[in-house]
């Protein structure tokens, strides 16, 4: 992992900066930003912090941890709410076309994996799977659902005269059933990665 002071660097050269230019920005000398980036000065204070984030185009938490951020830290998932994505410091990521075949979804997006010891249908121990926040079920498919017994996965999709359906567990074959009166769609699966076996 990178120092502050690579860090500062290399977002000054992404951002096509020169050390006077940004120090204009942030309101301090040049030398001072020579000084940051080889770490003879380790400490910097909030203010001229906030000022560099704002200068070099980033986010406070991309400069002060770097891309080690940006990598998305799996939720655990329990059975019992609330859902993992309501946490303050969940982390959001972006999944590419190429991995939502045959789903449009264009909002939030927080990986997440069975809590040890914590069971679900379509989701084994040791899966990754993305989901997206949602309150309502637009096309059929696996979603998160909030009942009287805590959360399920279960397939979602529309009977003949238009009401929700609920095929839940693994077995395929089985009758869907409208949802109960206390269940309420909480988030949709939109990609699975298996754990290997071996």
């Amino acid at each position: 992992m990178d120092s502050l002071g690579q860090r500062i660097k290399r977002l000054r050269l992404q951002a096509n900066l020169n050390k006077a230019a940004l120090a204009r920005k942030v309101g301090v000398s040049d030398v001072t930003i020579s000084y940051w980036e080889s770490g003879a000065i380790k400490q910097i204070g909030h203010e001229r912090l906030v000022a560099l984030a704002d200068a070099l185009g980033c986010s406070l938490g991309q400069l002060l941890e770097g891309d080690a951020k940006l990598t998305p830290t799996p939720l655990y998932l329990r059975g019992q709410p609330p859902v993992p994505w309501l946490d303050s410091n969940a982390n959001q990521f972006t999944l590419s076309n190429e991995i939502l075949t045959g789903v449009d979804w264009q909002g939030e997006c927080y990986l997440v994996t069975p809590a040890p010891g914590e069971r679900f249908d379509h989701l084994d121990s040791g899966d990754l799977a993305a989901f997206g926040p949602t309150e309502s079920c637009d096309q059929p498919g696996h979603y998160l659902i909030e009942g009287a017994g805590g959360l399920y996965i279960g397939q979602l999709e529309y009977g003949e005269s238009g009401e929700l359906l609920c095929r839940g567990g693994k077995d395929a074959t089985a009758a869907p059933a409208p949802l109960e009166t206390t269940e309420r769609v909480v988030g949709r699966l939109l990609a699975r990665w298996r754990k290997d076996i071996a």
